[in-house]
């Protein structure tokens, strides 16, 4: 007997597709910038087989258009940003110029090699060269042009700037607008192309440069009582979305909010000089891990919900030929291709340095730091290098029950500190009621008996990672149930096999999944 499901089923059954497809679109937001200021590094048919293979990054930007780059990385299916150097920009301002560029850099390998985009320079505004400034927008309408002559219409042009281009005074996000003289001179026009192009604003956000230790929870991700905008009425607990935020202000008020963005550059150092604040291998790991989870997340910032942003980390490499440590330890991998630290691109666990950590409850809550923080007015041009941090938050994971897990202060914290983790886990709309007078687990009345509970609850909350249950390193995941008279603590449960499966296979593995539901799923309606 044939088989068919009511038409309302089957809309049900696309909006679920469509839900797995979000989640395919999600997973492959992150692109990293391959700087190769080194005399150290691997070929390039090295690096292209190891980004392929090893990890699951699936875009790269370089800072030139190296020949033997796009030729290692023909038939990947990598795609590639490749640069205009500073220098050349004048020269493609005319059509021919830019003509002879794309003959010798893009045709002779693609579409083998899948260049996506070209990015015209680097950073032109911060180096307030007139000339250049003048000349970027017509080389971009020059090169799109020989392009479309060219019969190539997939490969976009545009233009990365620093956080420079924002007016000094553009904090908090809702007063942000682009440089007097800049704003209606430079980027309406330079807007207006991207519209009518469909290409994206590139900008180079990096909280690093905004760092300071009083604003250290939000410049990293980390919980903190965070940064209220009084017009808008948004609180922001992250300096990278105010960082947004301010971006896309400034676009607004010039009518062109609807243009796309693209983070082209953003990282954190994992060494530095002596007493250089805040570069350590652990803010490294705690920023760029948090990083990919919150972009790869489909949150978007609070004035852009629900965007996946395609964001490239800086870089690749550590580079020992930039001019400082800070600068030559950038890198999430070394020249040996091992991991500096792990923020979850790597594929089937093969992260030889800690693992990544995401959100860990702070030591101090409320802190007040300045929303935009402080772009550098030029930033490391042409890739900088960052370094690793240590491990943050790891649990016990590897001897832990795979099927209910629940999260607990270690035995030797303080209540001072049990305390904080209580109050900022029932500021962030974890739900304390359980532990408040009248409540089943109020008594036995103390602070670390409700630390328990709300710690379990955030972790319950905001993900089963065992980073959620770090707290500063005041947290562990047990296999052990908590629980005791009236006061039940809800578990995390795991299907191993089927956590394993969507993390190996993918979007793919998922949509088989879908299909099995599905087909199953109309089977049993037919029966009726």
């Amino acid at each position: 007997m044939e088989i068919k499901c009511p038409f309302r089923f089957l809309s049900l059954i696309f909006l679920f597709a469509g839900y797995f497809s979000t989640l395919g679109d999600s997973a492959y937001s992150i692109g990293i910038n391959y700087g190769t200021v080194a005399n150290n590094l691997p070929p390039p048919s090295q690096v292209a087989k190891f980004i392929k293979t090893q990890t699951t990054i699936d875009r790269v930007k370089i800072f030139d258009a190296n020949p033997d780059i796009l030729r290692a990385f023909a038939n990947t299916g990598i795609a590639i940003t490749v640069t205009v150097g500073n220098g050349d920009v004048p020269a493609l301002a005319k059509l021919s110029g830019a003509q002879s560029w794309v003959a010798n850099n893009i045709l002779p390998f693609h579409p083998k090699t899948v260049i996506n985009r070209i990015a015209v320079g680097n950073e032109i505004l911060a180096t307030s060269d007139k000339d250049l400034i003048a000349h970027l927008l017509p080389a971009m309408k020059s090169l799109h042009s020989a392009l479309k002559l060219a019969n190539v219409t997939s490969v976009q042009v545009s233009t990365p700037h620093s956080l420079g281009i924002l007016a000094v005074n553009s904090d908090p996000p809702s007063s942000a607008q682009f440089r007097s003289g800049y704003d209606k001179v430079v980027f309406a026009p330079m807007l207006e192309y991207h519209r009518e192009t469909k290409s994206p604003f590139m900008i180079n956000p990096y909280p690093f440069f905004g760092y300071a230790d009083s604003v250290s929870n939000y410049a990293l991700f980390k919980p903190n009582g965070g940064v209220f905008d009084k017009v808008t009425g948004i609180n922001y607990t992250n300096m990278f979305d105010a960082q947004m935020d301010a971006v896309f202000t400034a676009m607004k008020k010039l009518g062109f909010e609807d243009v796309d963005i693209v983070v082209a550059e953003t990282g954190w150092p994992s060494a530095g000089d002596p007493n250089q604040p805040g570069v350590s291998l652990e803010n490294a790991l705690s920023y760029n891990g948090n990083l990919v989870k919150h972009v790869s997340s489909g949150k978007g910032t609070p004035l852009m919900p629900n965007r996946t942003f395609e964001t490239y980390i800086f870089s690749l490499f550590n580079e020992n030929l930039k001019p400082t440590i800070s600068e030559q330890n950038y890198g999430l991998f070394k020249p040996d291709l091992t991991p500096v630290y792990d923020v979850g691109i790597l594929r089937n666990d093969q992260a030889l340095g800690p693992s990544s950590s995401v959100a860990q409850a702070p030591s101090s809550v409320g802190e007040a730091p300045s929303a935009v923080g402080e772009a550098p007015s030029a930033p490391p041009a042409f890739g900088q290098s960052p370094t690793a941090p240590s491990v943050v938050g790891q649990g016990p994971s590897s001897n832990v029950d795979q099927e209910k897990r629940w999260c607990v202060p270690k035995s030797n914290v303080s209540d001072e500190e049990l305390q904080k983790n209580i109050d900022y886990v029932c500021s962030v709309k974890v739900d304390c009621k359980p532990i408040q007078s009248g409540g089943p687990c109020f008594e036995p009345n103390t602070i670390r008996s409700h630390a328990s509970y709300a710690m379990n609850a955030y972790y319950l909350k905001f993900g089963p990672q065992d980073s959620n249950c770090d707290f500063n390193h005041t947290g562990v995941v047990t296999s052990t149930d908590p629980s005791y008279k009236t006061c039940t603590y809800p578990f995390h449960s795991v299907d191993s096999k089927l956590e394993k499966s969507a993390a190996e296979g993918g979007p793919a593995k998922l949509w088989t999944l879908v299909q099995i539901f599905i087909g199953a799923a109309c089977y049993t309606i037919s029966r009726f």
